[in-house]
């Protein structure tokens, strides 16, 4: 019997084989479309692939701060460096691939470097808190003195050993004024009583996170020296030259010139920053011109511009060395030991040693006929920042410093910029005018690229900041900063009163500008809620608009806009929380700021107002009519979305019966207490006791038809300063 055949298939054709292989190839055909897509993107906006390194290393510190757990670090470092493994095996060898496989390799890899570096860095140089306050005698060396006379105190840094385990530590202590010694310098040996606390952090959710900025200082502790202090070696001689050196500087010119003046001059010669008043640098912050105070950019690039026009003018007069050496190089040499020696002086901080690498990138691009204003310079000096200090990252300190430059840099690098300010056939007058305009424009660049980083940070913004910055800058720029070199020359052979005359005239002024502009209605918006998630879609919108060119860079204002919108929609909290459970915020009900136990203490009264969005004296619940209160207990009732919200809160640490308590509790939504409440008190929503504080930090709480709540911990993860037990 004949028998059909079936036609050979060759092996791997079958049917289900064919329609698997079309489906890889589709795939591969999209995957490749869409990388011809990014690097025809990558090729037509001017990609500059050095910004864009520092960002990507900037991305990988970020990330370890951001991410929680050790393995969620593990993680990141492993896709960075999938990313960078997956560009190469894919598109290797293909010629018209270079700008995307280089920025995903060098972005894959930096993104991994910068978790590792940011990883390694905190076990180095982390230093474990003391796990509770401690009062006892200590001995230690003196390793920073810190002088801050406007707070009546000195700050000392010493190297000690903790009192129960006798392991070395490095704990800060202030010294009242009074029992300050002059030969209790750095290398010291003193003795004293003291009480010691572990470095706090976050009050509330969105307040200043002490605990991290003491973690990465290496400080075990903190306190107040209570007793007598006794001085047991005097400070060895040239232990320190330059802080002695940057102490005598700013003495010398408090002596020369008295009041507020002095105390700004001192901070502008030396960066010592500890006699200025709490309301100068209060009027200074509100007006927009705190940057003023901190020696960054400003300040280092006025005395190195002025050491390079003096020397190459001086060394024009020497027509030997005009025959055999190249002006620019010797001057940029000169104004570049300058600035180093500046920057040392004023103790060496991340924004200085951020301006002064910037200057010498521009002193050498000078010196080598190069263009000086780049985009690539400010991250050179970035990535070396964040090498060395990659904590930086997350401090208001390295962002707006950084943020102002990008913004300055990108701004005169646009086309239209760039043609408003090319030379042309006018008069002097026409030319002012224009300057005047780019400098107003320049000022208001700044300040809204500034303003997320202030409200994320200090919650708080300055709106008449650009119209004080115009006045400010200039005049610190080409009359103050000048004035104080030449009076300090001058002092050289006793002649420089005239000139402090004229300093403190110019500093007067300019106080009076901030004191002037502080004091204007809604001259400070209180902005309280803005969170991580914000902060990173401004922050990712303001690169996006600096780094790309052409039309490309207008996408960088729909992160920004979607960050507005949501900050507008995001609700101030109805009631703040602090870690210990002591103080209680409850806003929407006043005018002011109601408060469940009236302070003393700045710090605490400030973190209320601020995370509250509240200015005004704030109101004691047992004053306010709306409140029932007992010598034990507050009550009060909120309505919010037409929900009625009964909050009790506890004012004292008598005993109180358990069943009159559970009684209470179970009439509440919420309850909030300073002390452990047993179970039996169980509202119907919320129990924040001290059991529930130490596991989630302060709370915020939105009231509508449910909480919302945000605790301190949900920002911490387990990174080594966050001292909250884990939830059980």
């Amino acid at each position: 019997m004949a028998t059909k055949h079936q036609p050979l298939v060759p092996l791997g054709d079958e049917p289900g084989d064919v329609a698997t292989q079309q489906s890889h190839w589709r795939k591969l055909r999209g995957l490749s479309s869409v990388a011809d897509a990014a690097e025809q993107f990558l090729s037509g906006a001017g990609f500059d692939r050095g910004p864009w390194m520092a960002v990507a290393l900037a991305a990988g510190i970020g990330a370890w701060f951001v991410l929680d757990t050790p393995a969620q670090w593990v993680l990141a470092m492993a896709a960075g460096i999938v990313v960078a493994m997956g560009a190469v095996a894919a598109w290797k060898g293909r010629e018209d691939r270079t700008r995307l496989v280089g920025a995903l390799v060098a972005s894959g890899l930096l993104l991994a470097f910068g978790t590792g570096l940011a990883w390694t860095r905190s076990e180095l140089v982390g230093a474990p808190a003391f796990e509770r306050p401690v009062y006892d005698t200590f001995r230690g060396r003196v390793l920073e003195r810190i002088e801050q006379p406007a707070q009546d105190r000195v700050r000392l840094v010493l190297a000690t050993r903790h009192p129960d385990t006798s392991v070395p530590v490095k704990i800060r202590v202030n010294v009242p004024l009074e029992k300050d010694l002059p030969t209790m310098g750095e290398g010291a040996v003193v003795e004293f009583q003291a009480r010691l606390m572990p470095p706090a952090s976050p009050m509330l959710p969105g307040g200043y996170d002490f605990a991290r900025t003491a973690w990465f200082e290496g400080y075990a502790a903190t306190g107040s020296v209570q007793g007598d202090l006794v001085l047991l070696e005097p400070a060895q001689e040239g232990r320190n030259a330059i802080a002695y050196l940057q102490r005598t500087l700013s003495a010398h010119v408090r002596e020369q010139l008295d009041g507020s003046a002095g105390s700004i001059a001192a901070a502008f010669a030396s960066g010592d920053r500890g006699a200025i008043s709490e309301a100068d640098e209060d009027a200074m912050r509100d007006a927009g011109l705190t940057h003023l105070l901190s020696i960054s950019g400003l300040h280092v690039s006025a005395v190195i511009a002025g050491a390079f026009l003096l020397a190459i003018r001086l060394l024009a007069l020497w027509p030997w060395l005009v025959l055999r050496v190249r002006l620019p190089v010797a001057a940029a040499g000169i104004a570049a030991l300058a600035g180093v020696g500046y920057t040392l002086l004023t103790g060496a901080e991340v924004p200085t040693v951020r301006s002064c690498i910037a200057a010498l990138l521009v002193l050498g691009a000078l010196a080598l006929g190069r263009e000086p204003l780049s985009l690539r310079m400010v991250a050179m000096a970035a990535v070396a920042v964040l090498l060395l200090w990659p904590e930086s990252l997350v401090g208001p300190s390295f962002q707006m410093s950084f943020s102002a430059v990008i913004a300055i840099v990108a701004l005169h690098n646009c086309e239209p910029v760039k043609r408003f300010l090319a030379p042309r056939e006018e008069s002097r007058w026409a030319r002012l005018g224009r300057q005047t305009v780019m400098l107003l424009v320049t000022g208001l660049v700044i300040e809204i690229a500034l303003m997320p980083i202030v409200l994320f940070h200090f919650h708080r913004a300055g709106l008449y900041g650009a119209l004080a910055n115009v006045v400010a800058i200039p005049l610190v720029t080409f009359i103050s900063m000048p004035l104080i070199a030449m009076a300090l020359l001058l002092d050289l052979a006793g002649a420089g009163e005239p000139v402090w005359w004229l300093v403190g005239q110019s500093l007067d002024l300019m106080l009076g500008i901030a004191h002037f502009t502080a004091d204007q209605p809604g001259a400070v918006k209180l902005i309280p809620q803005m969170t991580g998630g914000i902060f990173a879609l401004f922050v990712a919108g303001g690169l996006w608009l600096a780094l790309w060119r052409g039309t490309a860079r207008l996408w960088g204002f729909a992160p920004a806009a979607i960050g507005l919108l949501l900050l507008t929609l995001t609700p101030v909290p109805d009631i703040l929380i602090s870690r210990d459970g002591r103080h209680v915020g409850i806003t929407g009900e006043e005018d002011n700021l109601l408060v469940l136990r009236p302070t003393g203490s700045d710090y605490t009264r400030e973190n209320l107002m601020e995370l509250a969005g509240m200015e005004g004296d704030p109101i004691a619940l047992a004053d306010w009519p709306g409140a029932r209160c007992s010598p034990d207990f507050c009550v009060v009732t909120l309505e919010r979305e037409g929900r009625t919200w009964d909050v009790l809160m506890s004012r004292s640490r008598e005993i109180v019966g358990e069943r009159a308590l559970a009684a209470a509790c179970e009439r509440a939504d919420i309850v909030v207490s300073d002390r452990w409440l047993p179970n039996s008190c169980a509202p119907r929503w919320l129990r924040a006791d001290r059991r529930m504080l130490s596991q989630s930090g302060g709370l915020s709480l939105v009231l509508g038809d449910e909480i919302e709540v945000r605790s301190v911990a949900e920002t911490q993860g387990r990174h080594g300063w966050w001292r909250g037990r884990p939830n059980d």
